[in-house]
């Protein structure tokens, strides 16, 4: 079948818009007719570096929602029709199309009637926060440290929350209401120099990192949602602090079939909280499928959630 689709030029160039062929999925896969495509900051980021060295005429982009349409060798029937929401690998044919292949067991489920706009803008930051929170072992009343405060950590500081720790995050624009809606303890404006945390999430790079780790309390952890700290900062057998990396993309490459069994799993259990409105989510900003190069500029400049209606079709 013929698809529309955004392919990849050359480093730093606009998207362009065109078609291509798309052929019967192959094993263990389905083929999904997008209801909603997300923008996340890795898109831009490796459509600006191609780090990855795509070629001409890669399909970028890692998030989507939509309608199973078709199934490879092995899937079976019962997943026609369903709707879907899915994280896809860097490396494959990815998400800014109004169709994508996508392997079976990496896709969630919607709870029924949930929006595909909201589902789309989920996956990246949604799974990235899973991650990050099971990293550390949870111990209720314990206090943490949450530094930056976007759309992942706005997840993490919740997930956090309900396993009953403390959590205080560093951000110079989360407002007080915004901090009592998500149930966060305290807001510090610049990185705190003193305090004891069990735990620390960074967001803000390794050297945001570094600089925050003298703040762990001995035995405790320190959790890198962007970069990682390769050399630890204390002598060895002092304080113990132990570091953990998170990289979702990673998984497509090194994950087996029970981890991604484990974390689509948890990945529906977050939704349905989501669908419930036990868990806050900002709406993201919507753009129409002929302005994808636009909804990945806003998602670069504005820092703000974006994502690409097909609703009414790639027109």
């Amino acid at each position: 079948m013929q698809v529309n689709v955004w392919q990849f030029d050359k480093a730093g160039a606009p998207l362009v818009r065109s078609s291509a062929r798309l052929a019967a999925p192959g094993a263990g896969k389905i083929t999904v007719r997008n209801e909603a495509i997300g923008i996340n900051p890795v898109d831009w980021k490796f459509i600006e570096s191609n780090p990855l060295n795509w070629q001409q005429g890669h399909i970028p982009g890692v998030d989507g929602a939509g309608v199973v349409v078709a199934v490879g060798e092995g899937v079976e029937e019962r997943w026609l029709g369903k709707r879907v929401a899915y994280h896809h690998s860097l490396m494959q044919q990815g998400s800014f199309a109004d169709h994508t292949q996508v392997y079976a067991n990496r896709v969630m489920t919607l709870p029924e009637g949930f929006d595909f706009a909201l589902a789309a803008a989920l996956p990246c930051p949604m799974l990235t926060a899973w991650q990050a929170f099971s990293k550390v072992p949870v111990r209720s009343g314990a206090k943490v440290l949450v530094n930056g405060m976007g759309a992942v950590n706005k997840l993490l500081v919740q997930m956090l929350a309900q396993a009953g720790f403390i959590v205080h995050v560093v951000s110079s624009s989360l407002t007080q209401q915004q901090a009592k809606a998500i149930k966060v303890e305290r807001i510090y404006r610049t990185e705190p120099s003193e305090g004891r945390f069990y735990a620390v999430f960074d967001a803000n790079g390794s050297d945001a990192a570094k600089r925050l780790v003298p703040l762990i309390e001995a035995n405790g952890h320190m959790v890198c949602i962007l970069g990682r700290i390769d050399t630890p900062i204390d002598a060895p057998f002092t304080r113990t602090i132990s570091y953990h990396e998170v990289a979702l993309g990673a998984l497509h490459d090194f994950g087996d079939y029970a981890q991604w069994q484990r974390l689509i799993q948890d990945g529906e259990r977050f939704l349905a909280q989501i669908s419930h409105q036990d868990v806050v989510v900002e709406a993201p900003h919507s753009f129409a499928f002929n302005d994808v190069n636009e909804a990945l500029d806003f998602s670069k400049t504005e820092k703000r959630k974006a994502i690409v209606d097909l609703t009414d079709g790639a027109e």
